[in-house]
């Protein structure tokens, strides 16, 4: 019989969910809408009813080991999301108790990023890397951080908020409360953001100018840019500056290999890779310079937070041999 585990990929608009293999492969997806249940417990019961469904539906006996949970402020220490600002739910969610005692199998959860960086490193671009880090890009900014091979969670479980570091003082305003944050600039709705501030700006004609702000994609951005749109190309360069800032900033901690960029934006390639290289050597250290490789994810097609998400319960079961 096939062993297999239950991946969940937790976004503030989209979650999903999918049956894996060992290896990684997806044996069958589903994707509900994380907004849609406002009640936690609900969405937990949600998730289960759609990983029996998934399992109902494989052409070929299996056995579920477990179930791995990336999350926005996902604690591996106690299995809960804390305080998730771009989540309806607020306080302390048990969601990994819940779903360990629904599905009577291992239930491990972490923040989204650190369950993307396990997927990169187990199965995409950060293979045979002990150091690097991995940068999430959606509708917030997510960071997971690996030294030595091992993720790190820090006392409280929560290191690695890259995407809460100030990088404009006092500038835009973030949902956790803050103003400045590096969210608040590199993320989808950041994006947005320094678009519309770039069309008030710029004298030049946009094809974007037609489209309301707030229906705007980043995927409709980086087209526009691909298609020569000036001001598309100017926001991701700006994107891409900032960012690059702001990484240079974490180098001094860790001094990663590497930075691996996951999510719909990395799909800009050099429009965004160009300037944020630029300004990640601009910005670093005399000793860094020339040895931080900024790479995009290789998992990009094939849902890395899926794919770390598996991966985080695969690790977890090796620790008992399960």
């Amino acid at each position: 019989m096939k062993e297999v585990v239950a991946g969940i990929d937790i976004g503030g608009t989209n979650t999903v969910i999918g049956i894996l293999d060992r290896a990684g492969n997806t044996l069958g997806e589903e994707t509900i809408s994380t907004r849609d249940f406002p009640d936690a417990l609900e969405y937990a019961q949600a998730l289960c009813a759609k990983i029996r469904m998934l399992l109902g539906f494989l052409q070929e006996e299996v056995e579920l080991k477990g179930v791995g949970i990336g999350a926005p402020n996902g604690n591996f220490y106690s299995g809960s999301i804390e305080q998730a600002p771009n989540l309806l739910w607020k306080g302390t969610v048990p969601l990994a108790r819940w779903i360990e005692a629904e599905m009577q199998v291992p239930c491990v959860l972490t923040n989204d990023a650190n369950a993307a960086a396990l997927g990169e490193m187990l199965f995409g671009a950060a293979r045979g890397m002990k150091h690097f880090v991995l940068i999430t890009i959606g509708t917030g900014l997510g960071s997971g951080i690996v030294v030595d091979g091992k993720l790190i969670y820090g006392h409280d479980g929560f290191a690695g908020e890259i995407g809460h570091a100030l990088v404009r003082p006092g500038g835009r305003i973030c949902t956790c409360g803050r103003r400045g944050c590096l969210e608040t600039y590199v993320s989808a709705r950041g994006i947005r953001e320094t678009l519309g501030e770039m069309l008030i700006e710029s004298s030049q004609e946009s094809q974007l100018a037609t489209i309301p702000l707030r229906e705007l994609t980043v995927k409709d951005i980086h087209q526009a840019a691909d298609r020569g749109d000036q001001v598309a190309i100017r926001t991701l360069a700006e994107t891409g500056n900032i960012l690059g800032e702001k990484l240079a900033d974490s180098v001094n901690y860790t001094s990663p290999e590497a930075f691996i960029i996951t999510g719909g934006i990395a799909h800009a390639g050099e429009l965004l890779f160009g300037p944020c290289r630029a300004s990640l050597e601009h910005h670093l250290l005399n000793i860094y310079r020339g040895k931080v490789k900024l790479m995009a994810s290789e998992l990009i097609e094939r849902n890395a937070g899926l794919m770390g998400a598996a991966a985080l319960i695969w690790e977890e079961l090796a620790k008992v041999n399960l």
